[in-house]
């Protein structure tokens, strides 16, 4: 992987890095769901695009693209880790926590993450990828479409529908048979980066077009 570094730029798009403190939980993957929240309540508050997400037991990677004058990943960070750990406790779990967090942190996480300003589309497809073979990396499963906290679904999801408007478009007396291509509606659970998903093969990288129109809303 490359060098990291505190990116500065308004309008960028990141690499995450972020890790639980003990490296050998599973609370990440058991709280999913928590952890999706959390992330739902900060984009609300202040919006940013995933462009990638992978969730594994003990840390995660993601994509984001900051908007606008947005140059400061930290206090989405912050906000994503904090929140988190509200959801545990509003749901009456007690993790373990370090006796003296630093101040302003959340005991849960380590101190710091990593930050990676994505330089072009083909750093951008690189990094992408990362995230969706990383559970393979770790020996979670032998085939990334296997781990089902990954955005590669939702990808899926978005390769699918083009193709099947591309179909209807040729053919509109297929429409009958393959459905129209709006049927993944901003609703559908699918469509969410970071929920568990199931269904395989698409293509690992999409152009950023794509990914921009995609609808990413909760489920």
């Amino acid at each position: 992987m490359p060098d990291y570094c505190r990116p500065t730029i308004p309008a960028s798009t990141i690499f995450i890095t972020a890790h639980l403190l003990d490296r050998a939980s599973d609370l990440l993957v058991r709280h999913v769901d928590i952890l999706r929240e959390a992330v739902r309540s900060v984009r609300a508050d202040r919006p940013f695009e995933i462009e990638a997400w992978v969730t594994l037991p003990d840390h995660f990677h993601a994509v984001w693209r900051l908007p606008g004058r947005d140059a400061d990943c930290s206090a989405h960070m912050a906000s994503i880790k904090a929140r988190f750990q509200e959801g545990l406790l509003r749901a009456g779990m007690h993790p373990s926590l370090t006796p003296t967090p630093p101040p302003g942190d959340v005991a849960l996480w380590q101190d710091d993450f990593r930050e990676y300003r994505v330089r072009d589309e083909l750093d951008l497809g690189r990094l992408i990828s990362y995230c969706n073979l990383n559970p393979v990396k770790h020996g979670l499963v032998a085939d990334p479409f296997d781990w089902p906290h990954s955005s590669i679904h939702r990808d899926m999801r978005v390769s699918l529908r083009a193709g099947l408007a591309a179909a209807n478009r040729l053919d509109p007396a297929r429409r009958r048979i393959l459905g129209p291509a709006e049927a993944l509606s901003r609703d559908h659970p699918l469509t969410d980066p970071i929920r568990p998903g199931r269904d395989r093969r698409p293509q690992t990288h999409m152009p950023t077009s794509a990914r921009a129109n995609a609808p990413v809303g909760p489920a």
